[in-house]
């Protein structure tokens, strides 16, 4: 199955770039995160509370929250292609760092991705 990248972008042939499958991954898990749940009609408990909650106070309860709401939203909507291993959220004064170790499926060698964002 053929697959475009997000963001959705040409290659130097003018055909649609598509994405390595690492990198696919990687694009999968980030679409997950930074969707608001309810953002998509047709799925509505597709996403996390990551984008909004990046404007709240964040302390220890709220980060194991979000944790737990990570780990849960990854494993029922990548369950096909991703083992989710272990999901950190880390708070520090504006920043936000969401680490998510994981195996592709058929594969036993664990990756890390960090996502890192700023409150403005």
């Amino acid at each position: 199955m053929m697959t475009m990248c997000f963001p959705f972008t040409f290659a130097t042939t003018g055909r649609t770039r598509t994405p390595a499958p690492d990198a696919r991954l990687t694009e999968l898990v980030e679409m997950l995160l930074y969707t608001i749940p309810g953002e998509r009609v047709m799925r509505p408990d597709l996403g996390t509370p990551v984008t909004e909650l990046l404007f709240e106070g964040m302390n220890d309860a709220l980060d194991a929250a979000l944790q737990v709401t990570i780990h849960g939203a990854l494993t029922q909507h990548l369950a096909g292609i991703v083992d989710v291993r272990e999901v950190e959220v880390i708070s520090e004064g504006t920043t936000l760092e969401v680490s998510i170790t994981y195996a592709p499926l058929g594969e036993q060698a664990p990756r890390k991705i960090l996502f890192k964002r700023d409150r403005p």
